[in-house]
């Protein structure tokens, strides 16, 4: 490419790394959402690069960074600390960013926009479509097809699969969801012609933390993953794909919740744009979600409105040369532009001074700082979940031989749907109105689907796991902890959420899911485990 107009190699169907050259420049550049990634190092002889950071640690075994890992704990937000990865020695190519080798060295330059020129709804609704439909058409060929069939998102998925052939169609039924996915499911597959539908029945090993207790069952990912507690559910309805039909492809609707609508956190952002009217409003209709007064839903916003993002780190590194703050549920804190999590109260006093420090460093080194905290916040929750659906793919491959597809989280898809204010996208009173727009009238999607206004959730398999596996979590998270050895976690803390969890009282079941996987994580890292491989008398990772 002779004019390095790096972003157009970014706008195909699908979700790929790019390779290109021009002239004595290589731009490697990833996925917006994190399922190709890209890490270097810089050495004497040059640049190495890889979308692996563990398989660059391990060329001289670099070790893990204590401090990057507890801004991943206690933050849980991938660009915090921009290029530090959660190895010495190995950098990471932030969100939105490329790798550029050049003779000069190497250097990330911003390709993507921190923030997309607003589009009308109904202007955005037939891109989105056309755009997903591609998503979609591009990961069929002569393989088998699966795919997910329960909320909104993953249900659109199966009926754009279901036109172009045959479809197994997944749903994870447990009677302790309490949910009625399975029954949306069935009048789907009722409906649609092409979806084959099939239930993964639940037993007393599909709940949370059920494979934590064997590591060595677990494969190895490149980071803490998220579905390391939930391994067992998902490899239930993986064997249920198997059974039906071979190894081929499979579809999921992750990351469809953070395009297709958007947390309330835009509140702020439209209080700082002194929208008085508009704020009003949306603050009334979040208030009757979840029962409170308009004035308390105000307030909880008012602060992220009155603050940047380099100055919200700076009062975080103070909050973190504190002592640690008593629990209470994340939802009643104020909104944040970067949320400390309960795991950052779980830490020593010197881990949380160092994390202090580098949150001081990066918020002075903090150049092009974005204006919009929903912008923000969306752009973070991506990068997380396409990093833990990255694990989820890997257990799909190695385990089962079938490839996962998130359509949701390709560069054309998320920058379709980001295009929508996400006022737009989380307005209260229309559940996920782009999706709807999009497809209403189209005969792709049935309109009972369209107007569902319910959604699923595993609280019941997530307090189940909880009670029934506290005892290998305790030994887990113990004296042996490797996370408390680095000081990243303290055993009193994490007793007193299992002891909550265990009489049924409201946790911090985020935190604990965090802690654990980067357990996992750290164990799984000590394993023996070959990196690289001669192909072609040529090192290839």
């Amino acid at each position: 490419m002779r004019d390095r107009r790096w972003r157009a190699l970014t706008e195909w169907p699908g979700s790929y790394l790019v390779v290109a050259r021009s002239g004595p420049v290589l731009a490697v550049i990833g996925d917006l959402s994190g399922q190709h990634p890209v890490f270097y190092r810089r050495e004497t002889a040059g640049t190495r690069w890889a979308t692996s950071a563990t398989a660059l640690a391990r060329l001289d075994g670099a070790p893990v960074d204590p401090v990057a890992l507890a801004a991943h704990l206690a933050l849980g937000q991938p660009d915090v600390l921009a290029d530090r990865s959660l190895f010495r020695t190995v950098r990471r190519v932030p969100t939105g960013h490329l790798l550029e080798i050049s003779p000069d060295g190497a250097r990330t330059v911003r390709y993507e926009s921190a923030a997309y020129e607003p589009a009308d709804l109904r202007e955005a609704a037939p891109i989105v479509r056309t755009v997903l439909a591609e998503a979609v058409e591009v990961r069929l060929d002569a393989r088998p097809v699966s795919s997910d069939l329960a909320g909104l998102d993953s249900t659109t998925l199966a009926c754009l699969a279901a036109r172009r052939g045959p479809v197994t169609a997944v749903t994870f039924a447990d009677q302790r969801l309490k949910d009625d996915d399975f029954a949306y499911a069935t009048r789907t597959a009722a409906a649609v012609p092409g979806l084959s539908h099939h239930a993964a029945p639940g037993s007393p090993g599909t709940v949370y933390y059920a494979a934590v207790g064997d590591i060595c069952g677990l494969p190895l990912t490149d980071a803490p993953n998220a579905y390391t507690v939930t391994a067992t559910i998902k490899r239930a309805v993986l064997e249920t794909v198997l059974h039906h039909q071979g190894p081929g492809v499979h579809f999921t609707g992750s990351a469809g919740d953070g395009l297709l609508s958007a947390p309330p956190v835009y509140i702020a952002d439209l209080l700082r744009r002194r929208q008085h009217r508009r704020t009003w409003q949306h603050a009334q209709g979040h208030a009757r979600l979840r029962n409170t007064s308009v004035r308390a839903v105000l307030a909880q916003h008012r602060p992220a409105a009155r603050i940047t993002l380099a100055d919200e780190w700076r009062n975080t590194a103070a909050v973190l040369q504190d002592a640690p703050r008593p629990w209470v549920p994340q939802a009643q804190r104020p909104v944040a532009w970067t949320p400390l999590l309960a795991t950052g109260d779980w830490m020593t006093a010197d881990a949380r001074h160092q994390l202090a420090a580098a949150l001081t460093e990066a918020a002075d080194r903090l150049t092009d700082a974005p204006t919009s905290i929903a912008a923000w916040t969306e752009g973070q929750d991506l990068a997380r979940v396409g990093a833990d659906v990255n694990g989820w793919r890997e257990l799909a491959l190695s385990e089962y031989g079938i490839e996962l597809a998130a359509p949701y989280l390709d560069n054309e898809v998320r920058r379709a749907c980001l295009t929508v204010p996400a006022e737009v996208r989380g307005a209260p009173g229309r559940f996920k109105a782009l999706l709807s727009e999009a497809f209403t009238g189209t005969g792709v999607v049935p309109g009972f689907v369209l107007d569902r206004r319910t959604k699923g959730g595993f609280s019941g398999v997530s307090y189940a796991g909880l009670v029934e596996h506290a005892p290998v979590l305790r030994r887990l998270l113990g004296p042996s902890s490797r996370l408390g050895a680095m000081g990243l976690i303290t055993e009193e803390p994490v007793d007193g959420m299992l002891t909550r969890a265990a009489a049924g009282l409201p946790l911090a079941k985020g935190a604990l899911h965090l802690a654990v996987a980067a357990e996992v994580w750290l164990r799984q890292l000590e394993q023996p485990v070959a990196w690289w491989e001669e192909a072609r008398h040529v090192a290839a990772a």
